[in-house]
């Protein structure tokens, strides 16, 4: 009789249980807001150029600053964090330079998190030309010798005259328009 009873309450006890677990998981489901991140806003989503940029072959860079300074081409230094609405709204920008000049200079997106503090830099490092915004453009000569350094949202038509500058090649209007080279694109897009 006594295995009866404890058995008895042992369902009784479990089915409770479960009831309760099954509830708090609704109310957990129920009550979670959507994400709310966006090219607009200063949430972190990911790497701004994979997600805003369409471009995941900008990170991680394929060399390094140092690298780049020997293998005697231009160099341009993007300094961005993942969570800045300007940076987001910049890595479309970044792409689009790629696209005509990624075969020919070097492209290397910093992340200020990953600079480290230190009082002093060497040329080789990007901490040496980071001026503590975000978006930072920094465009080097095939020297090393800096020829752009703007903060914020610099506008492509500026950055890709100081390349056309570099490349000796004609102002905008006088040559023929260029044409972007293919990149391998992610787009988060969806279709409804």
């Amino acid at each position: 009789m006594r295995s009866v009873f404890l058995n008895y309450w042992r369902r009784l006890f479990a089915s409770w249980l479960l009831t309760l677990v099954a509830v708090l998981s609704c109310l957990l489901l129920i009550g979670t807001p959507p994400a709310l991140a966006g090219i607009n806003d200063d949430y972190f989503e990911g790497n701004v150029f994979v997600l805003y940029g369409g471009n995941g072959s900008l990170v991680p860079p394929k060399v390094t600053l140092a690298q780049s300074l020997q293998a005697d081409k231009p160099t341009l230094l993007v300094f961005y964090v993942d969570d800045s609405k300007d940076c987001k709204q910049y890595a479309v920008v970044v792409s689009r330079l790629q696209a005509f000049y990624g075969r020919a200079a070097d492209f290397i997106p910093v992340s200020v998190d990953s600079i480290p503090a230190k009082s002093t830099y060497e040329t080789t490092e990007p901490g040496y030309y980071y001026k503590g915004f975000v978006p930072q453009v920094v465009l080097l000569d095939r020297s090393g010798k800096e020829v752009l350094n703007e903060k914020g949202q610099v506008p492509f038509e500026r950055v890709d005259d100081v390349f056309r500058e570099l490349f000796n090649l004609q102002p905008r209007s006088q040559s023929v328009q260029l044409k972007p080279r293919l990149v391998n694109e992610f787009s988060t897009e969806l279709a409804e």
